[in-house]
């Protein structure tokens, strides 16, 4: 390294050496010879030295204005992505008012403070506590229906379990009332792990899919009438002594930032949650109802014939 270094000094005195002398050399040449050179020189060394010189200029300002445009663009996502996760909030936050408006009373509004980085994916920190009357085993729920229940509590905060864990159970009925049975994590491996399993169901009933799933209030845990979820398929095993059916929830608790904690004076939420079937007959009902409504409009403004016949 040392001996490169030499060299290289050794050519940087040459070469300054050389264009001191060439410089002696030009000034005492005559004027009209002198411009000639000068000439040549700008065309055949100095030009093509600018032209390089340019060329980088406009390369460095091609890299910097597209670092600006890339940092532009970053923010933009960034920003994208925070629009997003709040209109996703505020959508929450309006269901929640609604779901509100309907049960009135009988409820803790909090946020749901997931704990991933903890290793606990099954559990989250509810922001309410016994100062507010939540006592372990209330209900958890989002609008969309179940997420778990509370299993300790402290003064302002509360742990929950969600409806993934595997000691998570409710007693569960069909939407109608008319067959009956118990909700448990499916566990099982990709996907499927975030369905549940209907159990118990007595041979004589059965579950078509697309059947809605509610708590059926038995057990003195979770109130009667809250959405669990949907039948997918019957799951039951050859000879077996009940029918067991495999149910996609009515709502995944990684997608819930807040919910709401359901006191124990809260006994019956059936009409805090209208059934998919309900609300298209309610809205069948009400076309109906406006086209003969418009219907009747039109006859009574059409013009009647007021001529006799003879």
């Amino acid at each position: 390294m040392a001996r490169a270094t030499r060299s290289g000094t050794r050519t940087d005195t040459a070469v300054l050496a050389a264009c001191v002398a060439l410089s002696l050399v030009a000034m005492v040449l005559p004027a009209a010879t002198r411009r000639s050179l000068a000439g040549t020189i700008r065309e055949t060394v100095v030009g093509p030295l600018i032209a390089l010189q340019l060329q980088a200029e406009r390369a460095r300002g091609a890299f910097v204005s597209r670092d600006i445009s890339a940092a532009r663009l970053d923010s933009l996502v960034l920003r994208n992505a925070d629009l997003r996760d709040m209109e996703h909030e505020n959508q929450q936050l309006r269901r929640l008012l609604g779901l509100g408006a309907r049960l009135r009373t009988g409820f803790v509004a909090a946020e749901a403070l997931h704990r991933p980085e903890m290793g606990d994916a099954q559990t989250i920190l509810v922001t309410a506590g016994r100062r507010v009357g939540v006592v372990e085993r209330s209900a958890v729920v989002a609008p969309e229906g179940l997420i778990g229940k509370v299993v300790s509590t402290e003064d302002a905060t509360s742990t929950a379990i969600l409806w993934t864990h595997p000691d998570f159970r409710v007693s569960a009925m069909s939407a109608d009332g008319r067959v009956f049975g118990t909700i448990t994590p499916h566990l099982g491996e990709g996907a499927e792990r975030f369905l549940l399993e209907m159990h118990g169901v007595a041979f004589r009933d059965s579950l078509m899919p697309g059947t809605e799933v509610r708590s059926s209030g038995l057990g003195s845990v979770f109130p009667r009438g809250i959405p669990v979820g949907t039948v997918l398929r019957d799951i039951t095993a050859s000879g077996a002594y009940a029918r067991s059916y495999l149910v996609r929830p009515a709502v995944m608790p990684a997608d819930v930032t807040v919910v709401m904690v359901l006191l124990p004076v809260t006994a019956n939420l059936e009409s805090a949650w209208t059934s998919p079937a309900a609300a298209d007959s309610l809205r069948l009902n009400v076309n109906r109802h406006a086209d003969s409504l418009a219907a009747a409009a039109r006859r009574d403004t059409m013009p009647r014939d007021t001529t006799r016949r003879p």
